[in-house]
């Protein structure tokens, strides 16, 4: 009897029987984790986004304090629609860039965000677009002229450490700090990230130092601004207490 109970438990029906329950014992467990931090992830999400917006205007904070911040310095997040107009139905903070990129223009949700903070008004203007192997994205800050950038933040899904990943870098973003997104004639360019003999100083033409060896990604950042910017300015147009650098 003693042989037989052996051979029993070392039988190939016993140990298929005995990996399948530790395979649902596993992955119950695995769904409940993932399931019961899903509201702690998407609150972190949520305070971060918070975050980046209020550094563009200056405004640093951890998790903990984005949204006392963010209710303080954030006056309006409104929607606009390809034409500049704002839409009542659909909520700001809510909008995933990811998606609305993929829809035709007339079909897009455009969220804006309008600061005031230390007595000047800002228009912060989400951005996405792509590196040279994922997503980039960010946020960058116009002053009440529609045309300095009082500054700017970028994050990345998959830049290469040291090389497109420096996006992320202080230096990177603050070099946007003051620069023009219109050029001499009124039109909005944004600001091209390029290799060469750049002028930190000048900020008239247009231009930021470009990361050594991640060209494809700074192409990404340029077309990114210029891209998304373009989108907003028949609402800044609409603006009559805004006087649009276009001729």
């Amino acid at each position: 009897m003693e042989e037989k109970s052996v051979n029993k438990t070392n039988s190939n029906g016993y140990t298929f029987l005995f990996a399948v329950i530790m395979v649902i014992v596993v992955a119950s467990v695995l769904a409940f984790t993932a399931t019961s931090l899903q509201p702690i992830q998407r609150e972190n999400v949520r305070q971060e986004k918070m975050q980046s917006i209020l550094a563009t205007i200056g405004v640093e904070t951890d998790r903990a304090g984005a949204e006392e911040l963010y209710n303080r310095y954030i006056t309006e997040a409104v929607t606009l629609d390809y034409q500049g107009e704002e839409r009542e139905d659909v909520d700001a903070f809510t909008v995933d860039l990811a998606k609305e990129i993929k829809r035709e223009d007339e079909e897009q949700n455009f969220p804006l965000y309008i600061a005031e903070y230390e007595g000047e008004k800002y228009y912060i203007v989400p951005l996405r677009g792509n590196g040279l192997w994922n997503a980039i994205f960010g946020y960058i800050s116009l002053k009440d002229d529609v045309n300095t950038i009082k500054g700017a933040t970028f994050d990345h899904l998959g830049e290469t450490p040291g090389l497109g990943a420096e996006i992320t870098k202080e230096w990177f973003k603050e070099s946007f700090a003051e620069e023009k997104i219109f050029d001499g004639s009124g039109n909005l360019v944004g600001v091209s990230v390029v290799k060469g003999d750049i002028d930190p100083s000048d900020k008239e033409d247009n231009q930021v130092d470009a990361i050594s060896g991640a060209t494809i990604t700074g192409d990404g950042v340029s077309d990114m601004i210029s891209e998304r910017l373009q989108r907003y300015l028949p609402y800044f147009k609409k603006q009559t207490d805004i006087k649009v650098a276009t001729k």
